[in-house]
Parts: structure tokens; C-alpha cells; sequence
């Protein structure tokens, strides 16, 4: 399959296909640019988003005096609202278009991200968090699924991990915004929140112009309006005898016949395994830390601020290496890492607050080299156009079926049997993140999504 390239590379100026895996024009850089960054602010709030509330927690615990599993609800809400915000609206995408989605997603991150600062009791915070996590949810399979569409096969994987390294960005923000605000006393968890509605009016103005996928395009019969985005993103015309294909149409029902069930399982199984043990950390790194603190609080948050980093690191690692090493090994790797680290913790049944940190920073940096952004690339990757948000909206409400979990059994699972009985029940879902991975993680660089995803009957290039 090819594709036109501009003019100073000795190539017609024509557009053969409704991929850019050969197209490499200024033009079409700097909108792959565009699009990546714009998707990424809506990781960005997403990372934020479901971080503020473990900064927030503490500041919410004094002024309600709230019990552990008032923390847990709260903390749970807005992964509960986007386990069906990924499975509802990742499905609207595939039927009423990548564009629209992407951008009504940003109005409940604008709405309920302001309401949740302003909530007068933990009931309406619970709601309010639950709501703002309906768009959460969505903006996963949305971003991810546009930017997959517009990238070559030689940046896919740096694009799509893009967007899990603005998650992790967001998620340090959320810390940074913490010790900003800290002294405004009780009213800092609420400015804190009142952020995440701010950034999130940015990036809902600054979506507004980008144009639906040509692909989606094609698959709903509007091949005109297809060859008009692609020549405006490219500054190519489309070769008027090509005729372009519309894809076959793949009912959501379809992820579990044998043509996709490896592909499913692998990808709902690698997210579900690193988002329960992930969140657990991550949302209770400041809880874990604050005894060891001795009731400091700027400690704490720079404390749980550095794990956060670190974690970042891991991501651009991950990020830079994807399209080079490949997304099977780093995927291994990551999970063999997370695991380890976690289980060094457990054996270890009198911590320092320096060998907590060294470990839980061990931990998320090896989880988000691989785990952590892959879950950007594989369920976009490992499905066709027509069922691509679907799958990925799939993928998603599984992971927070895992993150929920992680939430809800690490604080009571401390309080019945301790820290290091709850640590070793996340190293051993490490360990069958492992497993799965060894078993079913495909190599996909250098592949077209056509390639990866061929018509029936066809091999797939995996």
C-alpha cells in the first residue's frame, strides 16, 4: 500500500490511500503534532483528575471527619463513573464520529470538575466525582483511537504513548497544585479540584477545530468529505481513480469470536492487571506515607510527588523506546519489574519512609514503561477501524474494574491483616500481568493499521 509524498521528495503530489504511514509533508508533521497534543491535554486531565483527590484526601478527611470506606467511595467514584463512560461512549464514537465525541467529552470535565469543588456534603462529592468521571472514561478510547488514525505506522507508537505520558504529567501536576494551594487552609482541596475545570475550559476551545478521521469517514460512506480532511491535512490531493474502500462492518459482539478473542483477552487482561495494582499505589501513596511523616504535610505531598515523577520518567522511557525496541518486550519487562519491586516491599515488614518511596517509585516507573502507555497503543491498534473505540472503550471499563478494585480491597485489606498483606496481593497481580503478557503480547511496530487488521480471511501481520 502507498501514499503520495510531497514534491521535494521526487514523489506526485497524490494521496493513494486513507493512511498516512507514507506521508511526511511539514504540513501533515506539524497536524500530527497538533492532534497528538490536543489529545494528550485530555490525558493530561485525566492524570490530574484522578490523582487531586489522593492529594485532596486527607484535607477532606479532617473537615468531614470521614470513615475508610468514605475514602474509598470517594476515591472509587470517578473510576466507577469511567469503567461506563469508556464502555458507553467509547461505543458512540465508533457509530457518531471520533470529532464529536472528542469534544462533548470535554464539557462533563468542564461541568462537573467545577461542581465537585463547590460539593457541600461527601454525598454530592461521591456524585459529582462519579459524573466527572462519565467523560474520563470516554476521553480514552476518543484520543486514542483519533490519534492512532491520523499517525504513520513509523510515530504511531510514539504519538499514542504520548498521550499516557501527559496522564503522568497531569497526575504530578496534581501535586504541584497541591503545595500551591496548601495554604489556603480548609479551602485547598476545593481549589485544587476547581483547577481540572479551568484547564479542561482550555482544551475544550482548542478542540473545537480539528477535523472528524478520514477513516471513520470512509467506514460511514462520506468518502468525499474524507478526501477534504485528507487534503487539508496533508496539502495533498487524493487520486480522483482511487477508489476509496469502506471497511467492513464489525458489531461490538464481535470482539469475542474466535478472530478477535486473543486480542480482547490480552488487551482487557494486561490493563485490568496493571491499573489494579497501579491505582492502588498511586491513589494511596500520600494515606501510606502520612505516619511516616509525622503529620507534615508538605512532606507528604513532595514525598508522594517524587513517586509521581518517577513514575513520569517511566512513561517517557516507555515513550522513546516503543518504536524502537518493540511493544512486546517493554510490556514483559514492565510488568517483571512492577512485580518485583512490589514484592521487595512486602518482605520487608519494618519500612523507612526513604525505602518506601526508593520501592513505590521502582514500582510505577517500571509499571508505566510499559503498562502505563501501551494501554494507549495495543487496543488501537489490534482492532479495525469500525470496532476500534468499541474495543478500546472495552479495554478501559475493565482496567477500571481493576482500578475500583484496587481502591476499594487496599485500604480495608490494611486495616484487617496490614500494609504488607495488601502489598503482596498486588505483586501477585503483577505476576499474572506477567503471565499474560508472555503468553499473548503481540509485536506490532512497523505495521500498518491495515496490515494489523486485514479483511477476513486474510493474515494479519502480527
Amino acid at each position: 500500500m502507498t501514499s503520495g509524498t510531497s514534491p521535494s521528495q521526487g514523489s506526485p503530489q497524490v494521496l493513494t490511500t486513507t493512511g498516512f504511514d507514507e506521508v511526511d509533508t511539514p504540513q501533515m508533521r506539524r497536524f500530527q503534532r497538533r492532534v497528538t497534543l490536543l489529545s494528550a491535554g485530555g490525558t493530561f486531565l485525566d492524570g490530574f483528575d484522578l490523582t487531586v483527590i489522593a492529594v485532596a484526601l486527607p484535607l477532606i478527611k479532617d473537615e468531614w471527619h470521614i470513615t475508610a470506606l468514605q475514602q474509598s467511595i470517594i476515591v472509587s467514584a470517578a473510576l466507577v463513573g469511567s469503567l461506563i463512560g469508556a464502555l458507553w461512549l467509547g461505543h458512540l464514537t465508533d457509530r457518531h464520529g471520533r470529532k464529536a465525541m472528542y469534544v462533548i467529552d470535554l464539557l462533563g470535565f468542564v461541568a462537573f470538575g467545577a461542581l465537585t469543588a463547590f460539593a457541600p456534603s461527601v454525598l454530592w462529592l461521591i456524585i459529582f466525582r462519579f459524573l466527572l468521571g462519565l467523560g474520563i472514561g470516554a476521553d480514552y478510547p476518543i484520543s486514542a483511537t483519533l490519534v492512532s488514525e491520523f499517525s504513520s505506522n513509523k510515530r504511531r507508537g510514539m504519538h499514542s504513548t504520548s498521550l499516557a505520558a501527559f496522564w503522568f504529567v497531569g497526575s504530578v501536576f496534581a501535586y504541584i497544585v497541591g503545595l500551591i494551594v496548601a495554604p489556603m487552609g480548609d479551602l485547598a482541596w476545593r481549589a485544587m479540584l476547581l483547577v481540572g475545570a479551568a484547564v479542561a475550559l482550555v482544551v475544550f476551545f482548542m478542540r473545537i477545530k480539528l477535523p472528524e478521521s478520514p477513516r471513520w469517514l470512509i467506514a460511514h460512506g462520506r468518502e468525499q468529505d474524507a478526501r477534504e480532511v485528507m487534503h487539508r491535512v496533508t496539502g495533498l490531493q487524493v487520486a480522483e481513480h482511487i477508489k476509496l474502500v469502506v471497511p467492513e462492518a464489525v458489531p461490538a459482539r464481535k470482539l469475542f469470536t474466535p478472530r478477535f478473542l486473543k486480542r480482547t483477552i490480552f488487551t482487557c487482561g494486561f490493563w485490568f492487571c496493571y491499573s489494579t495494582a497501579y491505582y492502588a499505589i498511586s491513589m494511596y501513596t500520600p494515606t501510606i506515607l502520612a505516619p511516616f511523616t509525622k503529620g507534615d504535610r508538605t512532606a507528604n505531598i513532595v514525598g508522594s510527588g517524587v513517586v509521581a515523577i518517577i513514575g513520569l520518567i517511566g512513561s517517557i522511557i516507555g515513550m522513546n523506546t516503543v518504536d524502537r525496541w518493540g511493544r512486546r518486550p517493554l510490556i514483559i519487562t514492565s510488568f517483571a519489574g512492577l512485580t518485583i519491586s512490589l514484592a521487595i516491599i512486602g518482605v520487608n515488614t519494618s519500612p523507612s519512609l526513604g525505602f518506601l518511596i526508593v520501592l513505590f517509585s521502582s514500582a510505577v516507573l517500571f509499571a508505566n514503561a510499559g503498562g502505563g502507555i501501551l494501554n494507549f497503543v495495543y487496543p488501537v491498534e489490534l482492532f479495525p477501524t469500525n470496532i476500534r473505540a468499541t474495543a478500546s472503550g472495552l479495554a478501559t471499563s475493565v482496567s477500571r474494574f481493576g482500578s475500583i478494585l484496587g481502591v476499594l480491597v487496599f485500604p480495608n485489606v490494611v486495616k484487617a491483616w496490614g500494609q504488607n498483606s495488601a502489598i503482596w496481593i498486588f505483586a501477585a497481580v503483577g505476576a499474572v500481568g506477567t503471565i499474560i503478557c508472555i503468553a499473548l503480547a503481540p509485536e506490532t511496530k512497523n505495521r500498518t493499521l491495515e496490515e494489523l487488521n486485514p479483511e477476513p480471511g486474510e493474515p494479519a501481520h502480527v
